[in-house]
């Protein structure tokens, strides 16, 4: 039972199991998928100050850091107990793209060139690092929610705004993907 943990799960069973995530949250207390939430509720509850953003009742969506701390713990269990031992399998056509670019260790899920410490402080590391993490967190605070929250909660809600992010986020993927990447990764 443990080895069919470990290996990697196919998308028609990994994808409604997220999906089913969404009828279950309304179902049990008519809760809404998300979680970039989350930290605002940490910082309404540890923040003293009066500002304006954090001041409300946390207390009622304290649930949701259940939520994500049930999310870390998962994280935390299966790294340390079902790490599948086979080396990852990158497809050829990507793993000859990226040895243009000086990526050639799939030892994990992130290119060990790109990002590590000494790569930080390099321009291509901040770039990579520093400014595409600004610039997740603005456009998500930006767009009222990540991914999760209007990909799958939003849709399934039929939200306009969440349509509307969404393709938002897979246009600037796509650009992303196919022509700011490649230049960052010639730096």
């Amino acid at each position: 039972m443990i080895d069919f943990i470990k290996q990697p799960w196919p998308w028609y069973v990994a994808g409604p199991l997220i999906g089913l995530t969404v009828p279950t949250l309304l179902i049990i207390g008519n809760k809404t998928f998300g979680i970039s939430s989350s930290l605002r509720h940490i910082c309404a509850a540890c923040l003293p100050g009066k500002i304006p953003f954090f001041n409300y009742d946390w207390k009622k969506e304290v649930w949701n850091l259940f939520f994500v701390g049930g999310i870390l713990l998962g994280g935390f269990i299966a790294f340390l107990f079902l790490q599948n031992p086979e080396p990852m399998i990158v497809n050829p056509n990507l793993s000859s793209e990226l040895a243009t670019y000086g990526i050639t260790n799939y030892d994990s899920l992130v290119p060990t060139e790109v990002f590590n410490w000494s790569s930080l402080f390099t321009l291509r590391g901040f770039i990579m690092m520093v400014v595409g993490g600004f610039l997740v967190g603005f456009g998500t605070r930006y767009a009222g929610g990540c991914t999760s929250g209007h990909a799958i909660m939003g849709l399934s809600t039929l939200q306009w705004p969440s349509l509307v992010a969404t393709i938002s986020f897979m246009v600037g993927g796509f650009i992303m993907a196919n022509l700011l990447l490649p230049f960052i990764l010639k730096l």
